[in-house]
């Protein structure tokens, strides 16, 4: 299935994309993609409802973020070799882990706000993993049963306040609209193998990144392992696992965004974003 939240931000009502492309809601079904509601068994019966039944959705609607209730936005750095290489970093002995405030977490068209006092704003189209069951000590051969889905994100950076500006990464990974995700949350059963999925982006039709998930340091299951040793992983919980090369830090010269660019990203099988570019 695909699975999206649809509506005014705050007031997103859950839906699933019909195979006719249409959007049908589930508000009958379940208050939220929340939650219980991302627990495999609870996503197999909305995958054996009518799906002809459901309502449609009428006209174009918004989408938010495919999944609200998160309580915590993980994110994986340096997990691409090629990357780290124009980040002029090392591969990491052992995962990069990094927060990002679940405040940045918006919609996958809406748009990059540049924060006041950038001038090093920076994209990274990454794989997004959905937690749907607590996962707390969990093996990597039973890792992948506690996934809800998997979702397009754009970890949107500033660098200079990432590592600029002293600390933890996390201040230039948390201003607000930095963590579009979507546009759909798609369960697992539609997506063959999660490290063998081609993932691009352009700025201004510009292709600046062309990666696959095939070539992560670090793959899906032994980051789910590898984080749960730390903390109990929880529904809704996202983790961003890393950008392959051609972010704007990485290029020489350097490029970063600047209001009215914009900003596309895809990954196979997940869907697409579009995101203008302004300034707070």
């Amino acid at each position: 299935m695909k699975l999206v939240r649809y509506g005014a931000p705050g007031a997103e009502k859950p839906g699933l994309i019909h195979a006719d492309g249409s959007i049908r809601d589930l508000s009958a079904h379940l208050p939220d993609l929340s939650g219980a509601a991302l627990h495999p068994d609870a996503l197999a019966r909305l995958a054996a409802l009518d799906m002809d039944a459901l309502r449609v959705v009428w006209g174009d609607p918004r989408l938010g973020p495919p999944v609200a209730g998160t309580g915590k936005f993980i994110c994986i750095g340096l997990n691409y070799a090629d990357h780290a290489a124009e980040s002029g970093m090392d591969v990491p002995p052992e995962p990069v882990i990094f927060m990002k405030a679940t405040s940045a977490i918006c919609g996958p068209h809406d748009p990059i706000v540049i924060p006041r006092g950038s001038e090093k704003t920076d994209w990274e189209v990454e794989l997004a993993v959905i937690i749907g069951k607590p996962a707390k000590y969990v093996t990597e051969a039973e890792a992948m049963s506690h996934v809800a889905g998997f979702a397009v994100t754009n970890d949107v950076s500033e660098r200079a306040f990432q590592t600029e500006r002293s600390g933890q990464w996390t201040k230039g990974k948390s201003c607000d609209n930095f963590g579009q995700i979507g546009p759909w949350l798609v369960t697992p059963d539609e997506v063959a193998d999660p490290q063998d999925l081609g993932m691009w982006l352009t700025v201004n039709g510009d292709k600046m990144q062309d990666g696959s998930t095939r070539t992560m340091v670090y793959q899906v299951p032994f980051l789910i392992h590898y984080l749960s040793q730390f903390m109990t992983l929880h529904p809704g919980d996202v983790i961003s696992t890393g950008t392959p090369p051609g972010v704007g830090m990485g290029m020489k010269p350097q490029r970063f965004l600047k209001a009215g660019d914009v900003v596309e990203l895809g990954i196979d099988g997940l869907g697409q974003q579009r995101q203008d570019v302004i300034a707070d």
